[in-house]
């Protein structure tokens, strides 16, 4: 038993870094992934980068086929809105909970995660910003105080990480999200559970201009992609 845990470990360090690269595009959708090859670029053997790809495969990141192996997944506009339209009730429902349930630990947690993303802003940079973003996310979720609403939220927003990424690139999104998380902050210290979810279904929601922004992005990045591969 003791000489699998580090091969477990290996596996979910390894999961956490291809995730990341898919995230911040350096593996982009369709892609393939060879396991020598992810082998010899971490210097590990094929175990630890199998039992990776299944844990990916299993969050939804990639896709694991017969004679064609695993790809970074690709979603569609109409699934991507669908996978919104769900996040955004998630993240609504934490924040109605959240509302009523938050203590003062967490009040502080949650306006020190959102004055972090100020820096980040002003320095109109990106990746920095949605580092500290998810910061913010979790530390909501943890105050709804339901750990399934919870472990749901963080799953889907998981899946959702390359796209909530590209979001932050379109011009003004920072400035327009820093102001969208203080109202949010503002109706969860003052206990308003409802104008709490309306705000938040409202900031995560990709509707008209701003779904339209994504899948424009969504379309220059399909048409990097096969450059990117050669």
């Amino acid at each position: 038993m003791d000489h699998e845990q580090p091969s477990l470990r290996r596996s979910e360090e390894l999961s956490e870094m291809i995730e990341e690269q898919i995230a911040t595009g350096i593996r982009q959708p369709g892609s393939r992934l060879d396991e020598q090859e992810l082998a010899a670029e971490f210097g590990v053997s094929r175990t630890p980068v199998r039992e990776a790809l299944i844990q990916l495969a299993a969050a939804g990141l990639i896709e694991m086929r017969p004679r064609r192996g695993a790809t970074v997944a690709e979603v569609g506009p109409a699934r991507l809105c669908e996978m919104f339209e769900v996040m955004a009730e998630l993240e609504a429902m934490c924040g109605r909970l959240a509302a009523r349930r938050i203590s003062e630990t967490e009040q502080k947690a949650l306006q020190e995660a959102h004055r972090a993303c100020e820096s980040a802003r002003d320095a109109q940079n990106p990746d920095e910003y949605y580092r500290l973003n998810e910061v913010f996310h979790r530390a909501l979720y943890a105050a709804s105080h339901n750990e399934f609403l919870a472990e749901q939220a963080i799953a889907l927003h998981r899946r959702l990480r390359p796209y909530r990424r590209l979001q932050l690139r379109v011009r003004n999104r920072m400035q327009t999200s820093y102001s969208e998380h203080q109202a949010i902050v503002d109706a969860i210290l003052a206990g308003d559970g409802e104008l709490a979810a309306e705000r938040l279904r409202g900031h995560v929601a990709v509707q008209g201009e701003r779904f339209v922004d994504l899948v424009s992005s969504l379309a220059v990045l399909k048409t990097a992609a096969p450059q990117e591969a050669g």
